[in-house]
């Protein structure tokens, strides 16, 4: 069948970034664009994007998790509480504002069954996940195919409507020249002059036919179709010699619904493995390294503290001296002056206060190994397990009904399209009847054999044996377009 011109108006879009569309759009090409712009499609692909990231984290869980901690703390002067004593009933008055910091650096690695088998499910998630957007793919190749397949019917149906009014105006003239020479009546001419405005008016509807199918086909697409490219991909009527067993070997491997499905089963195959884990037990080790400074707003207290016990040293040793005279040989005295604070002490203590923020105090570092193991939790485990192996069970009926369905599709669609063949046949070949029964007429009719009545009704049945082929063609190419979404493969060259 020759190719037509797809007309198109400018269309406002908010879209960026699409492709360009050719001068001449084939079949291919149009569904070359669909799967690289339809936002239905692009969403799908979304997913899998999502599907990889949950890959790549369940590899993650098995790696080590480590944390950084830190710290910023004041608190103010006064008298502090712990409990029911107070500082100053402890000994401690006059307590100054604190500047406190610390760290704490820890890593932790935990393995148990579930960690371990989480890549095996994300993956089989991410192979059901791509199954589904397959799936997307193949649904959006048969729409974008009969809306393709409809705008060629509908401009195939234009070019009727051409023809219709143009047979229609050439009976008109032809009822006129029959009046003027004396052997035709008014009647004939006012009957064609309302021929030629139904064939008008049928014009118009095939006109917006063509319009509303190319609408279609660029929501499909999902581009704007700005320029006003030719629908060049034609469509001939073959003889279809699948077989059954042909095609269900094919499908089996190729249905995308199919392929799903099986996607769908082992992802719960492997999640009767995921919930039978529970039942392993759990191994964690853990270390940890921290540290802490504070420092006082003032080291008056330690300080008077420190002078304080010096003397309370020197007067010690003095008293002892004292005892120690009266004995009948008393030993040499001691010289308590040198047990008095010195002031490197009281330099110390102003040096050891100088921490805040980053002179930290390292406290001792921790290592810990833990195993967990489960023992009873409610017979909840079991629950999980019985829920998932039901899951298995139900997808498997599942895949074993959409292979029923599959097989029972192939069947009945095989004799759906071998149907539409025999039926473009007869219509074909009633075409051309219906072409000579016109000419016929019309010749009748002007050498004044036959009444205009009889040259309408030979019009009219041209006209739906016209209408009636260019159906059927395209039936034949909606039912193969049908035959391929079930096989999941291209079945013919258009």
């Amino acid at each position: 069948m020759a190719a037509v011109l797809l007309l198109l108006g400018a269309t406002a879009t908010s879209a960026a970034a699409q492709d360009q569309v050719p001068a001449s759009l084939s079949l291919d090409e149009a569904l070359r664009l669909a799967l690289r712009n339809n936002p239905r499609l692009m969403a799908a692909r979304n997913d899998v994007a999502v599907a990889d990231w949950n890959l790549n984290a369940a590899y993650g869980s098995w790696l080590p998790s480590a944390s950084i901690n830190s710290s910023v703390s004041w608190q103010g002067a006064g008298e502090q509480r712990f409990g029911s004593i107070t500082a100053d009933q402890l000994g401690f008055q006059d307590q100054p504002s604190f500047l406190f910091s610390s760290y704490s650096a820890g890593i932790n690695y935990s393995v148990s069954g579930r960690t371990l088998m989480a890549p095996g499910q994300a993956r089989r998630s991410r192979d059901a996940t791509l199954a589904q957007v397959r799936s997307e793919e193949a649904v959006l190749r048969l729409n974008v195919t009969r809306a393709y397949l409809e705008a060629v019917r509908q401009a195939e149906g234009l070019s009727l409507a051409e023809q219709e009014l143009e047979r229609a105006r050439f009976n008109f003239r032809l009822a006129q020249g029959r009046q003027e020479v004396g052997s035709g009546n008014a009647i004939d001419v006012q009957q064609a002059e309302v021929n030629v405005g139904r064939a008008e008016i049928t014009l118009i509807q095939a006109e917006t036919g063509v319009r509303t199918s190319r609408i279609r086909l660029l929501q499909q697409i999902g581009v704007t179709l700005a320029a006003e490219p030719a629908l060049e991909t034609t469509f001939a009527v073959t003889e279809p010699l699948w077989t059954a067993d042909d095609l269900y070997a094919i499908a089996a491997g190729g249905n995308p619904g199919l392929q799903a499905l099986r996607a769908r089963e082992e992802s719960s195959r492997y999640g009767v493995r995921i919930a039978r884990s529970a039942y392993f037990p759990t191994v964690s080790l853990s270390a940890g390294l921290s540290g802490f400074t504070r420092q006082a707003s003032s080291t008056a207290g330690q300080e008077a503290q420190a002078i304080a016990a010096g003397l309370a040293r020197i007067q010690q040793c003095e008293t002892l001296n004292g005892l120690v005279s009266l004995l009948p040989t008393p030993p040499p005295p001691q010289d308590c002056s040198t047990l008095g604070t010195p002031e490197s002490a009281l330099e110390a203590i102003r040096a050891g206060n100088d921490a805040f923020p980053f002179n930290f105090t390292r406290q001792p570092p921790s290592v810990g190994l833990t195993i967990s193991i489960p023992v009873f939790q409610g017979l909840g485990r079991q629950r999980e397990l019985e829920s998932a192996r039901a899951l298995l069970n139900d997808t498997r009926y599942q895949v074993v009904e959409q292979e029923l369905a599959l097989r029972a599709d192939i069947e009945s669609r095989i004799a759906i399209v071998q149907t539409a063949y025999e039926s473009a046949l007869i219509e074909e070949r009633n075409q051309a009847l219906a072409d000579e029964q016109l000419r016929l007429a019309q010749e009748q009719y002007r050498l004044g054999l036959s009444n205009f009545i009889a040259l309408v009704e030979a019009e009219t049945v041209k006209a739906r044996a016209d209408r009636e082929r260019v159906l059927s063609i395209f039936t034949y190419h909606d039912a193969v377009a049908d035959l391929e979404a079930v096989v999941g493969t291209p079945l013919r060259n258009p």
